[in-house]
């Protein structure tokens, strides 16, 4: 089997990493292994065998409503959200609602149909981490992140935008 990576991003640093996790599909057996991802309504189905897993965590898929995991947060190390294929963007708003309404602290990654293109866009909206569809390169993935050095608009990675951040201080009055 080849090795699983995932970009992280480790004190504002983007760095690959084996994958310790493993991602189980919605509908497989779950036993209480650590290092796993399950499907949120397993996770919900099964809170004693979940806060008895450690690590373990959940997975969010575009129909999940995020506030649904969060009587979890206490109970998981990781919470992922699956983008099923490259146009769907449901992922993004459910990061962001997770890091600013929810206030999820913990490892945040993007999971799927995830490709180069989206990962600068996707560290905006609160992901910290990355798996890069198999088929694709980690470096190259890794390279996306700097594609870009500032955006405009405000996000949850710099809630300000450019215009109010760039604002001249006020010389104090004499």
């Amino acid at each position: 089997m080849s090795e699983r990576r995932i970009i992280r991003l480790v004190e504002g640093r983007a760095r690959i990493e084996e994958d310790r996790w493993t991602l189980f599909e919605d509908g497989a057996t779950w036993n209480g292994e650590a290092f796993a991802l399950i499907p949120l309504a397993t996770a919900l189905a099964q809170p004693v065998r979940l806060r008895a897993a450690a690590p373990v965590g959940i997975w969010l898929g575009p129909a999940d409503e995020p506030e649904q995991a969060v009587p979890l947060f206490g109970a998981i190390d990781l919470v992922a959200v699956q983008f099923p294929k490259f146009g769907d963007g449901r992922g993004y708003s459910t990061a962001a609602l997770l890091r600013t309404r929810h206030g999820w602290h913990g490892e945040l990654r993007a999971v799927g149909d995830v490709l180069r293109d989206q990962l600068f866009f996707m560290k905006r909206v609160g992901f910290d981490s990355f798996a890069p569809r198999p088929d694709r390169s980690a470096e190259d993935a890794l390279a996306s992140l700097s594609d870009f050095s500032d955006s405009y608009q405000g996000s949850v990675d710099q809630p300000l935008p450019a215009f109010r951040r760039n604002l001249p201080t006020a010389e104090p009055a004499r």
